[in-house]
C-alpha cells in the first residue's frame, strides 16, 4: 500500500500508494517538539484519519485547550490537526506538555 502502485490500485483498490501513518505523525510531532521545546511532551497521542498521497501539502496545528496544575509542575493540553493542502483532516489528536510557569 505504502510501495507498489500496482498492488495498491488493482488490489487494494486505492488510487494511488499513500505515506505510511507513522510519517504523517511524525510531522505532527516535530510541529509539537518545536512549539514546547524538547523533552516536554508528557503524552502524544493521535488518530490517522484519511490518507496523505504523493505530493500532498501537510499543515499541522495545535489549539490550547486547558492550562493546568498537577504536583507542583504546570502543563498545556493540546487538541492536534493535521490537514492536507485542500483543508481535509488527515491527523487528529491530542498531547500534553510541560510548561514553565
Amino acid at each position: 500500500l505504502h510501495t507498489d502502485e500496482v498492488f495498491t490500485t488493482q488490489v487494494g483498490g486505492y488510487p494511488s500508494i499513500f505515506a505510511h501513518g507513522m510519517l504523517s505523525m511524525g510531522l505532527t510531532g516535530t510541529m509539537l517538539t518545536n512549539y514546547v521545546g524538547d523533552g516536554r511532551l508528557t503524552k502524544y497521542g493521535v488518530r490517522f484519519v484519511s490518507q496523505v498521497f504523493p505530493g500532498d501539502t501537510l499543515t499541522a496545528k495545535a489549539e490550547v485547550e486547558a492550562l493546568r496544575s498537577e504536583g507542583g509542575q504546570h502543563f498545556v493540553d493540546l487538541k492536534l490537526s493535521t490537514v492536507n493542502q485542500d483543508g481535509k483532516e488527515v491527523v487528529t489528536g491530542s498531547a500534553s506538555a510541560r510548561i514553565d510557569p
